[in-house]
């Protein structure tokens, strides 16, 4: 992005939380960078020098600083304009590719070259491939020492640094100190010893009980589930199962997040999931700015602002709950899924009763027959649907915000069964695609008072970029899907 410096400093100096994330600032006679948030005391303006990222204030030779802790500041919402491919690069670095993969093994899962990838990467961000993973490590692994108890070699790991070596010579040469020296305890004693807490921060405001509220009324028996205020859920990463339970954090604009210790080495790809789920890099008052002038959405955007647009966290599953909810209620598509989830899904233990399940894997459906699926209360081309869906994840279709929009949208709609209603949903949710409409949703059109697709359409081009965010709102005061 380019950046003004004097607006910038404006917001520094007011400690604007609107703009935390979507600049850092330098202070020269420290060496430290800052987000705009930070609460020490505001540096004079011509010790200011202004950075897009947090990479780009390291690249500059900055170091993080320790009050404000830029690891945790919300990233960039997915509607910025930057490249696809470049998009879909950094979704994946942030989720831990790189610790896992080559930079050749992620550019071809990416469907270019080596080559292309990195000049893609630093003619629009100005940093490498490796340069954006190795911020990304630091970040978790300072994360870790701040608030977690975690040993270092657990540290190390948890991060993708593969080795304690590797790891205290990266972090020396980025902070200048050993990573114990940071060590002060954690931060809350509110984990066990089989979990980790984690902070997730956001730009307030943000709608959390009426997200919940989305949430537990589509809750997979099993699988997740909402008590109060809180939310718990079965998740598998690769080889890896375990739990994890989010609440909101009383003293900041903030989630915590409390992850079972089996899930340690998938971390970047746990924090990753749930700001999806979230949508914790969202800008609401931006998003609300435009909203509002709408007279349709007006009332409602005043009565619940920060609301958000509920991500997956697993691309597959809610791929299928869209599928089990077309055409039936929410609460009739939640009893299949629960049928669904006991008899194709792996049982786990966690210390939650009712967290039993892990959903079951594209695999285990691909090879499922359509009288077995027909037979947990769904009509047959439904059964069909789904496993059609399961086929061609297995077969390469990627469901998460970084795969290309275009295509994906039309390999959804050559499945059988995926009308506009099922792709559009699908993309809002698994795509984490801001401009996504269902208009032929008849909760939609009864609120907007249209009855066609065309008219639902013409009425929400004034929403651009932000009609999926919109459609949250619609769908709150009336029925929804």
């Amino acid at each position: 992005m380019t950046l003004d410096d004097d607006a910038c400093y404006s917001a520094l100096a007011s400690r604007d939380c609107r703009l935390d994330g979507v600049f850092f600032v330098g202070v020269t006679t420290t060496g430290v960078y800052c987000r705009p948030v930070c609460p020490a005391r505001t540096p004079g303006r011509s010790r200011c020098v202004f950075f897009g990222s947090a990479a780009h204030a390291e690249r500059a030779g900055f170091r993080a600083c320790f009050r404000c802790r830029p690891e945790l500041a919300p990233g960039s919402a997915p509607v910025d304009a930057v490249p696809q491919l470049v998009r879909a690069a950094l979704r994946k670095i942030d989720a831990g590719a790189l610790n896992e993969q080559s930079v050749e093994e992620l550019a071809r899962s990416l469907g270019v070259s080596e080559r292309h990838l990195h000049r893609a990467l630093v003619d629009a961000l100005g940093l490498s491939p490796v340069e954006l993973a190795q911020t990304q490590r630091l970040a978790l692994a300072k994360r870790l020492l701040h608030d977690s108890s975690l040993g270092m070699t657990e540290i190390a790991l948890a991060a993708g640094f593969g080795s304690v070596r590797r790891f205290n010579s990266a972090f020396r040469g980025r902070f200048g100190k050993p990573p114990s020296a940071l060590r002060r305890g954690p931060e809350s004693s509110a984990a066990g010893a089989g979990s980790v807490r984690l902070r997730l921060d956001y730009r307030p405001p943000l709608a959390f009980t009426s997200h919940l509220g989305f949430l537990a009324a589509r809750a997979l028996p099993g699988v997740e589930f909402v008590e109060g205020e809180r939310y718990r859920r079965v998740v598998r990463i690769g080889d890896r199962t375990g739990w994890l339970s989010v609440e909101r954090d009383p003293t900041r604009p903030a989630l915590s997040a409390e992850v079972s210790l089996s899930l340690a080495d998938k971390l970047p790809a746990v924090v990753a999931g749930l700001r999806r789920l979230f949508d914790l890099d969202a800008k609401p008052e931006e998003i609300d700015r435009r909203l509002v002038r709408d007279p349709r959405l007006s009332r409602y955007v005043k009565r619940t602002p920060g609301r958000r647009v509920p991500g997956a966290f697993d691309g597959f599953e809610t791929a299928v709950r869209a599928v089990l909810g077309q055409q039936v209620s929410v609460k009739g598509a939640t009893t299949v899924a629960g049928r669904l989830v006991e008899r194709f899904g792996p049982r786990v233990e966690t210390p939650f009763p009712e967290l039993r399940r892990v959903f079951p894997s594209s695999g285990v459906l691909a090879r499922a027959r359509v009288s077995e699926l027909a037979a947990l209360g769904m009509p047959g081309a439904r059964a069909r649907a789904l496993m059609e869906l399961a086929r061609a994840v297995e077969a390469g279709l990627e469901l998460s915000p970084g795969a290309a929009l275009e295509p994906t949208l039309r390999a959804l709609g050559e499945l059988p069964g995926f009308g506009d209603w099922t792709t559009q949903y699908v993309a809002m949710r698994t795509l984490s695609w801001p401009d996504a409409f269902p208009a032929t949703d008849l909760g939609v059109q009864k609120a907007l008072g249209t009855k066609s697709k065309a008219a639902a359409l013409a009425l929400a081009e004034a929403w651009r970029p932000w009609r999926a965010y919109a459609t949250l709102h619609l769908w709150a005061e009336g029925a929804s899907p």
